[in-house]
């Protein structure tokens, strides 16, 4: 268990860190009401790394502590870790990315590692049952 909540902590950190990131972003340009278009703008990049964090964690950190709570094989701890990473990964290829127009292999990684990771963990939740 302690493996599955020292990743949701980590994730968790992870978005409301984001959160504010995107809060102090807005207060030093003044656009609290707006969402920039332009891919390579910083306030951009920073709404999409908290967005793309806010769509993927919750469902993650579910899986997780369901899983944690069952006694998991070596194998699925591993796997959390690698998904906690991947969510990481994700975000900086998103905040570091030049512009959000063109591929960055951190995002991807982080994307692969997150749909293929978040997939293991569900099927692992199904077969629990």
């Amino acid at each position: 268990m302690k493996t599955a909540v020292v990743c949701t902590g980590l994730m968790g950190l992870l978005l409301f860190a984001l959160g504010l990131y995107v809060s102090t972003k807005r207060g030093r340009t003044g656009k609290v009401g707006t969402t920039p278009q332009d891919p390579s703008d910083k306030l951009f990049k920073a709404i999409r790394a908290h967005g793309n964090t806010a769509e993927y964690v919750p469902m993650l950190a579910v899986l997780m502590l369901y899983l944690g709570a069952q006694s998991p094989a070596t194998w699925l701890l591993v796997v959390m870790g690698i998904v906690t990473a991947c969510r990481f990964l994700i975000v900086i290829g998103i905040i570091t990315s030049p512009t959000l127009a063109k591929p960055h292999p951190l995002r991807f990684i982080g994307a692969l590692g997150t749909y293929v990771g978040g997939a293991v963990l569900s099927i692992a939740v199904l077969r629990s049952i």
